[in-house]
Protein backbone atom coordinates (compact mmCIF):
# COMPACT_ATOMS: atom_id res chain seq x y z
CA UNK A 1 0.00 0.00 0.00
CA UNK A 2 1.19 3.37 -1.12
CA UNK A 3 1.94 5.98 1.42
CA UNK A 4 1.25 10.26 0.98
CA UNK A 5 5.30 10.66 1.09
CA UNK A 6 6.89 8.02 -0.81
CA UNK A 7 9.41 6.27 1.13
CA UNK A 8 12.24 7.36 -1.64
CA UNK A 9 11.99 10.45 -0.03
CA UNK A 10 12.86 9.81 2.47
CA UNK A 11 16.36 8.72 1.58
CA UNK A 12 16.32 11.73 -0.71
CA UNK A 13 15.75 13.98 2.00
CA UNK A 14 19.26 13.18 3.72
CA UNK A 15 20.95 14.81 0.96
CA UNK A 16 19.19 18.17 1.58
CA UNK A 17 20.62 18.21 5.37
CA UNK A 18 24.32 17.04 3.85
CA UNK A 19 24.46 19.27 1.76
CA UNK A 20 23.47 22.18 4.16
CA UNK A 21 25.92 20.97 6.47
CA UNK A 22 28.92 20.34 4.09
CA UNK A 23 28.80 24.22 3.13
CA UNK A 24 28.16 25.10 6.58
CA UNK A 25 31.40 23.58 7.39
CA UNK A 26 33.49 25.64 5.80
CA UNK A 27 32.63 28.33 8.06
CA UNK A 28 33.40 26.63 11.29
CA UNK A 29 35.41 28.20 13.32
CA UNK A 30 35.31 31.20 10.96
CA UNK A 31 33.43 33.91 13.47
CA UNK A 32 30.91 34.71 10.92
CA UNK A 33 27.46 33.81 11.75
CA UNK A 34 26.23 35.29 8.55
CA UNK A 35 28.47 33.82 6.04
CA UNK A 36 27.82 30.56 7.81
CA UNK A 37 23.97 30.29 7.81
CA UNK A 38 24.21 32.19 3.87
CA UNK A 39 26.16 29.04 3.14
CA UNK A 40 23.93 26.35 4.87
CA UNK A 41 21.26 27.79 2.75
CA UNK A 42 22.57 28.09 -0.40
CA UNK A 43 23.33 24.32 0.10
CA UNK A 44 20.21 23.41 0.59
CA UNK A 45 18.36 24.93 -1.87
CA UNK A 46 21.16 23.35 -4.23
CA UNK A 47 19.60 20.02 -3.04
CA UNK A 48 15.74 20.97 -2.96
CA UNK A 49 16.13 21.16 -6.47
CA UNK A 50 16.97 18.21 -7.23
CA UNK A 51 14.40 16.16 -5.43
CA UNK A 52 11.08 15.48 -7.27
CA UNK A 53 8.83 17.70 -5.07
CA UNK A 54 6.27 20.57 -5.70
CA UNK A 55 7.56 22.13 -1.65
CA UNK A 56 6.11 25.36 -0.29
CA UNK A 57 8.18 26.53 2.66
CA UNK A 58 6.06 27.17 5.45
CA UNK A 59 8.86 27.39 7.87
CA UNK A 60 12.32 29.54 7.09
CA UNK A 61 14.60 31.77 7.09
CA UNK A 62 11.86 34.71 7.49
CA UNK A 63 9.38 36.38 4.75
CA UNK A 64 10.37 37.03 1.51
CA UNK A 65 11.67 40.71 2.67
CA UNK A 66 14.19 39.47 5.28
CA UNK A 67 15.50 36.26 3.30
CA UNK A 68 17.24 36.13 -0.06
CA UNK A 69 16.70 32.46 0.01
CA UNK A 70 14.19 29.61 1.44
CA UNK A 71 11.79 32.38 2.84
CA UNK A 72 8.30 31.54 4.00
CA UNK A 73 6.13 30.87 0.63
CA UNK A 74 9.15 29.84 -1.44
CA UNK A 75 8.81 27.19 -4.04
CA UNK A 76 11.53 24.56 -4.02
CA UNK A 77 11.76 20.96 -5.67
CA UNK A 78 11.43 20.23 -9.43
CA UNK A 79 8.05 19.07 -9.61
CA UNK A 80 6.20 16.37 -8.29
CA UNK A 81 4.52 15.53 -5.09
CA UNK A 82 3.15 18.79 -3.37
CA UNK A 83 4.79 19.08 0.02
CA UNK A 84 5.10 21.56 3.35
CA UNK A 85 8.89 22.08 4.06
CA UNK A 86 10.13 23.26 7.12
CA UNK A 87 13.51 24.16 7.80
CA UNK A 88 16.77 25.54 9.67
CA UNK A 89 19.67 25.16 7.18
CA UNK A 90 22.34 25.65 10.25
CA UNK A 91 20.28 25.43 13.94
CA UNK A 92 23.22 27.10 15.76
CA UNK A 93 24.86 29.75 14.07
CA UNK A 94 26.59 30.71 17.24
CA UNK A 95 27.68 27.11 17.32
CA UNK A 96 28.95 27.31 13.88
CA UNK A 97 30.71 30.62 13.73
CA UNK A 98 32.40 29.54 17.28
CA UNK A 99 33.47 26.17 16.48
CA UNK A 100 31.03 24.61 19.35
CA UNK A 101 28.98 21.72 19.77
CA UNK A 102 25.91 20.71 18.05
CA UNK A 103 25.17 23.01 15.25
CA UNK A 104 23.24 20.85 12.86
CA UNK A 105 21.03 21.41 9.34
CA UNK A 106 17.51 20.52 9.45
CA UNK A 107 14.37 19.72 7.72
CA UNK A 108 11.33 18.22 7.90
CA UNK A 109 9.02 17.59 4.89
CA UNK A 110 5.04 16.64 5.09
CA UNK A 111 1.57 16.69 3.21
CA UNK A 112 0.38 19.63 2.07
CA UNK A 113 -1.10 21.59 4.72
CA UNK A 114 0.03 19.82 7.60
CA UNK A 115 2.34 21.86 9.26
CA UNK A 116 1.63 24.83 11.34
CA UNK A 117 2.95 27.57 9.80
CA UNK A 118 4.29 29.54 12.51
CA UNK A 119 5.07 33.01 12.87
CA UNK A 120 8.36 33.96 14.08
CA UNK A 121 7.49 34.34 17.89
CA UNK A 122 8.82 32.15 20.94
CA UNK A 123 7.14 29.36 21.97
CA UNK A 124 6.39 27.75 25.54
CA UNK A 125 7.74 24.26 25.11
CA UNK A 126 7.60 20.90 26.88
CA UNK A 127 8.92 17.42 25.55
CA UNK A 128 9.32 13.77 26.50
CA UNK A 129 10.59 11.03 23.78
CA UNK A 130 8.96 7.66 22.97
CA UNK A 131 7.67 5.18 25.60
CA UNK A 132 5.14 6.80 27.88
CA UNK A 133 1.72 6.89 28.39
CA UNK A 134 0.17 9.92 26.99
CA UNK A 135 -0.39 12.57 29.70
CA UNK A 136 1.87 12.71 31.79
CA UNK A 137 3.56 15.85 31.11
CA UNK A 138 1.52 18.74 31.12
CA UNK A 139 2.69 22.74 29.66
CA UNK A 140 0.81 24.10 32.41
CA UNK A 141 1.37 22.06 35.68
CA UNK A 142 4.63 23.39 37.91
CA UNK A 143 7.98 22.14 36.65
CA UNK A 144 8.12 19.88 39.90
CA UNK A 145 5.20 18.13 39.09
CA UNK A 146 6.14 16.84 35.56
CA UNK A 147 9.27 15.58 37.01
CA UNK A 148 7.80 13.82 39.71
CA UNK A 149 5.35 12.08 36.90
CA UNK A 150 7.99 11.63 34.63
CA UNK A 151 10.28 9.94 37.04
CA UNK A 152 7.28 7.61 38.13
CA UNK A 153 7.21 6.65 34.63
CA UNK A 154 10.39 5.42 34.14
CA UNK A 155 10.08 3.72 37.85
CA UNK A 156 13.31 6.19 39.25
CA UNK A 157 13.81 8.93 41.30
CA UNK A 158 13.31 12.77 40.44
CA UNK A 159 17.12 12.90 41.19
CA UNK A 160 17.84 10.20 38.41
CA UNK A 161 15.83 12.81 35.85
CA UNK A 162 18.15 15.42 33.69
CA UNK A 163 16.51 18.13 31.97
CA UNK A 164 17.78 20.17 29.05
CA UNK A 165 17.18 24.27 29.48
CA UNK A 166 18.31 26.69 26.89
CA UNK A 167 20.66 29.08 29.06
CA UNK A 168 18.57 32.42 28.75
CA UNK A 169 17.87 34.91 32.03
CA UNK A 170 14.35 34.22 31.58
CA UNK A 171 14.88 30.57 32.85
CA UNK A 172 16.53 31.52 35.88
CA UNK A 173 13.14 30.34 37.99
CA UNK A 174 12.28 27.04 35.13
CA UNK A 175 15.60 26.20 36.42
CA UNK A 176 15.55 26.78 40.04
CA UNK A 177 12.20 24.54 39.92
CA UNK A 178 13.61 21.76 38.45
CA UNK A 179 16.64 21.77 40.77
CA UNK A 180 14.34 22.01 43.83
CA UNK A 181 12.42 19.20 42.61
CA UNK A 182 15.54 17.42 42.48
CA UNK A 183 16.01 16.66 39.09
CA UNK A 184 19.49 17.82 37.32
CA UNK A 185 19.45 20.91 34.50
CA UNK A 186 21.70 20.58 31.68
CA UNK A 187 22.18 24.03 29.77
CA UNK A 188 22.52 24.69 26.23
CA UNK A 189 23.17 27.77 24.99
CA UNK A 190 21.43 27.37 21.56
CA UNK A 191 19.97 25.16 19.39
CA UNK A 192 16.84 23.40 20.72
CA UNK A 193 15.40 21.87 17.71
CA UNK A 194 18.37 19.28 18.78
CA UNK A 195 17.66 19.46 22.61
CA UNK A 196 14.06 18.21 21.79
CA UNK A 197 15.19 15.75 19.64
CA UNK A 198 17.82 14.94 22.09
CA UNK A 199 15.16 13.39 24.54
CA UNK A 200 14.53 11.05 21.79
CA UNK A 201 17.74 8.79 22.68
CA UNK A 202 18.40 9.66 26.44
CA UNK A 203 20.26 6.41 27.11
CA UNK A 204 22.76 7.95 24.40
CA UNK A 205 22.30 11.84 25.16
CA UNK A 206 21.26 11.17 28.91
CA UNK A 207 18.55 13.38 28.64
CA UNK A 208 15.27 12.96 29.91
CA UNK A 209 12.66 16.09 29.07
CA UNK A 210 12.87 19.57 27.60
CA UNK A 211 11.34 22.14 29.13
CA UNK A 212 11.73 26.05 28.35
CA UNK A 213 10.69 28.72 25.79
CA UNK A 214 12.45 28.68 22.60
CA UNK A 215 11.37 29.64 18.86
CA UNK A 216 8.21 28.71 17.05
CA UNK A 217 9.73 27.80 14.08
CA UNK A 218 11.94 25.49 15.77
CA UNK A 219 8.65 23.93 18.01
CA UNK A 220 7.25 22.48 14.28
CA UNK A 221 10.82 21.32 13.21
CA UNK A 222 10.85 19.36 16.72
CA UNK A 223 7.72 18.56 16.54
CA UNK A 224 7.92 16.74 12.83
CA UNK A 225 10.87 14.96 14.36
CA UNK A 226 8.63 13.54 17.56
CA UNK A 227 5.81 12.71 15.12
CA UNK A 228 8.08 10.06 13.48
CA UNK A 229 9.36 8.82 16.93
CA UNK A 230 5.92 8.98 18.95
CA UNK A 231 7.38 11.59 21.53
CA UNK A 232 5.08 14.28 23.39
CA UNK A 233 5.18 17.70 23.08
CA UNK A 234 2.86 20.37 24.74
CA UNK A 235 3.40 23.79 23.47
CA UNK A 236 2.04 27.78 23.53
CA UNK A 237 2.71 30.59 21.78
CA UNK A 238 3.89 33.37 23.84
CA UNK A 239 3.31 36.92 22.24
CA UNK A 240 5.82 40.06 23.98
CA UNK A 241 3.65 42.61 22.06
CA UNK A 242 1.37 43.62 19.82
CA UNK A 243 3.46 43.68 16.38
CA UNK A 244 3.84 40.08 17.23
CA UNK A 245 0.43 39.42 17.79
CA UNK A 246 -0.64 41.34 14.18
CA UNK A 247 2.07 39.26 12.52
CA UNK A 248 0.67 35.74 14.17
CA UNK A 249 -2.94 36.74 13.03
CA UNK A 250 -1.29 37.33 9.34
CA UNK A 251 -0.49 33.76 9.48
CA UNK A 252 -4.47 32.80 10.31
CA UNK A 253 -3.36 32.46 13.98
CA UNK A 254 -6.44 34.18 16.27
CA UNK A 255 -6.51 31.86 19.65
CA UNK A 256 -3.18 33.82 21.33
CA UNK A 257 -3.62 31.26 24.42
CA UNK A 258 -3.93 27.95 22.75
CA UNK A 259 -2.21 24.68 23.57
CA UNK A 260 -0.81 22.67 21.19
CA UNK A 261 0.29 19.22 21.01
CA UNK A 262 2.21 17.18 18.83
CA UNK A 263 -0.40 17.12 15.99
CA UNK A 264 -1.46 20.29 15.53
CA UNK A 265 2.25 21.33 14.47
CA UNK A 266 2.40 18.28 12.89
CA UNK A 267 -0.61 16.00 11.33
CA UNK A 268 0.36 14.46 8.01
CA UNK A 269 2.75 11.78 7.13
CA UNK A 270 6.24 13.60 7.58
CA UNK A 271 9.84 12.99 7.05
CA UNK A 272 12.80 14.61 9.49
CA UNK A 273 16.48 14.84 8.21
CA UNK A 274 18.96 15.98 10.40
CA UNK A 275 22.82 16.33 9.78
CA UNK A 276 25.37 16.90 12.10
CA UNK A 277 27.45 20.10 11.38
CA UNK A 278 29.86 20.34 14.42
CA UNK A 279 29.91 17.32 16.54
CA UNK A 280 27.41 16.71 19.46
CA UNK A 281 25.64 14.37 21.54
CA UNK A 282 23.64 12.50 18.79
CA UNK A 283 25.59 13.55 15.72
CA UNK A 284 29.23 13.97 14.70
CA UNK A 285 30.11 16.60 12.63
CA UNK A 286 30.85 17.18 9.06
CA UNK A 287 35.00 15.57 8.96
CA UNK A 288 37.28 16.50 5.64
CA UNK A 289 39.83 13.79 4.95
CA UNK A 290 42.51 13.73 2.36
CA UNK A 291 40.16 12.55 -0.66
CA UNK A 292 36.78 12.30 0.85
CA UNK A 293 34.27 14.16 3.34
CA UNK A 294 31.89 12.19 5.59
CA UNK A 295 28.82 13.17 7.06
CA UNK A 296 26.68 11.58 9.85
CA UNK A 297 22.49 12.47 10.00
CA UNK A 298 19.22 11.14 11.39
CA UNK A 299 16.37 10.40 9.19
CA UNK A 300 13.14 9.52 10.18
CA UNK A 301 9.29 8.95 9.33
CA UNK A 302 6.43 8.97 10.65
CA UNK A 303 4.26 6.72 8.73
CA UNK A 304 6.68 3.89 9.11
CA UNK A 305 8.30 4.81 12.68
CA UNK A 306 11.27 4.14 11.34
CA UNK A 307 14.98 6.04 12.27
CA UNK A 308 17.87 5.53 9.91
CA UNK A 309 21.19 6.70 10.99
CA UNK A 310 23.10 7.63 8.04
CA UNK A 311 27.29 7.93 7.75
CA UNK A 312 28.19 9.24 4.59
CA UNK A 313 31.51 9.38 2.39
CA UNK A 314 31.12 12.00 -0.32
CA UNK A 315 34.46 11.91 -2.80
CA UNK A 316 36.19 15.53 -1.66
CA UNK A 317 35.77 17.22 -5.29
CA UNK A 318 31.49 15.98 -5.15
CA UNK A 319 31.57 17.40 -1.81
CA UNK A 320 28.69 20.08 -1.48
Amino acid sequence: MSRPLDRILALEAVRVTEAAAMRAHLLTGRGDEHAADQAAVEGMRWAFNLLPIDGTVVIGEGERDEAPMLFIGEKVGAGGLKVDIALDPLEGTTLCAKGLPNAIAVMAMAEAGTLLNAPDVYMDKIAIGPGFPEGIIDLDAEPGDNIGALAKAKDVKPEQICALVLDRPRHEKLIASIRKAGAAVQLITDGDVAGVIATTEPDTTGIDIYIGQGGAPEGVLAAAALRCVGGQLQTRLVFRNDNERHRAERFGICDFKRKYDLTDLASGDVVFSATGVTNGSMLEGVHVHRTYVTTHSVVMRSATRTVRWVKMRHPIDHAG
